[in-house]
């Protein structure tokens, strides 16, 4: 058996999403972006853990934050409950529902030596834009916090 009680919270490195880190060995990287959404981690839950965490607070300002919402349902809900509006007034851009910079077609995709720390669920390289790109996949929660931080990180330093 495994005690996960005493994991630390995980993050996968590029350029593999099996690639998985304690986020102690990359805590402090500087970001460029956060992306929060698409089809994965775009849920509603997904949505309002990342708003409570960064309400009231301002987004740091060398770090562009994306949220895509997974499906219309969850925009319209996120919008209905106030979501929507926590997160723009942080700083954050809420976009169409959709994938985003994740297929490395539009909407945010990296420049050449950028890093991102995203929800999304591949950061093969050239992934998101760039193949001199680097990105980290994360929680919800870890996305709001190196939001506001423009570092990686779990908590509001």
């Amino acid at each position: 058996e495994i005690d996960v009680s005493e994991l630390q919270p995980q993050i996968a490195v590029p350029h593999q999403v099996d690639n998985v880190h304690d986020i102690s060995e990359v805590q402090g990287t500087k970001i460029d972006q956060v992306v929060l959404g698409s089809c994965t981690n775009g849920r509603f839950e997904d949505l309002k853990a990342a708003a409570e965490i960064v309400s009231g607070k301002q987004v740091d300002d060398g770090v562009r934050f994306l949220v895509f919402p997974a499906s219309k349902s969850v925009y319209r809900e996120a919008i209905d409950k106030g979501v929507v509006q926590t997160l723009v007034d942080a700083g954050a851009t809420v976009c169409n529902p959709g994938c985003g910079p994740c297929p490395g077609t539009h909407m945010g995709i990296l420049a050449p030596g950028e890093k991102a720390l995203a929800t999304t669920n591949r950061n093969f390289k050239g992934r998101m834009g760039s193949t001199d790109a680097e990105v980290y996949l994360g929680s919800p929660e870890t996305a709001a916090y190196t939001a506001l931080n423009g570092e990686i990180t779990t908590e509001d330093v």
